[in-house]
């Protein structure tokens, strides 16, 4: 139930006190528990804890999240206690963020503005759901939940202005980024590719 209640997909597992992470368990193993409660042993299910310092950069963290292909780390301090946790999702949030200026769109204004030949100018911030809802796109939000954290994902890396990179049927272009957050895009859907028929055997 709890598993069910919190919605994560990783959860650490500590041994005697906080400080004693032993691994990470993924939520879908559980699956295994219902299929042969016995048997099932939860340190054999368990992945390794990766542990980083609290000065860890996130532009480094980032990195070595997607060369890993690992999503989750735990933050320890300079004792080597654990001080917290940390997702790909919390870096890819604080890289995109929420900070408003004057060259963003006012407040009262959406964060999808068509600005015409099929191209739409997208705040970074704005919601994955918001995003498919508004430009029919198919983007899962399970890892990250705005179009800024798919974008900087897709890149590997913090984008710079004039950047593009095109995921599924659309292209990106970054407008404005500074060195530490991404700001604004300009979005412009692309034409899927024809199909191309192959000819029958004998023909």
């Amino acid at each position: 139930p709890f598993v069910m209640e919190t919605r994560h997909s990783r959860f650490p597992v500590v041994g005697e006190n906080k400080d004693d992470v032993v691994g990470i368990l993924l939520a879908k193993e559980l699956l295994n528990y219902y299929a042969n409660p016995e048997s099932f042993n939860v340190r054999d299910t368990l992945r390794p804890a990766v542990f980083v310092p609290e000065s860890k950069r996130l532009n480094v963290l980032l990195r070595e999240f997607r060369a890993n292909r690992n999503h989750i780390a735990i933050v320890v301090d300079e004792y080597g206690g654990v001080s917290g946790l940390v997702t790909i999702e919390d870096v890819l949030e604080q890289i995109v963020g929420d900070i408003e200026d004057e060259y963003d769109f006012d407040e009262a204004e959406d964060n999808i503005i068509p600005e015409g030949g099929g191209r739409y100018r997208v705040k970074a911030q704005t919601e994955i759901a918001d995003f498919n809802s508004t430009l029919g796109g198919s983007f899962s939000d399970d890892e990250f939940h705005t179009i800024g954290g798919l974008v900087v994902q897709a890149f590997g890396r913090l984008p710079k202005r004039g950047e593009t990179a095109t995921i599924a049927n659309f292209r990106f272009k970054v407008v404005r980024a500074d060195s530490r957050r991404l700001y604004t895009l300009e979005v412009e859907r692309l034409a899927p590719e024809p199909e191309t028929e192959t000819p029958a055997d004998g023909l």
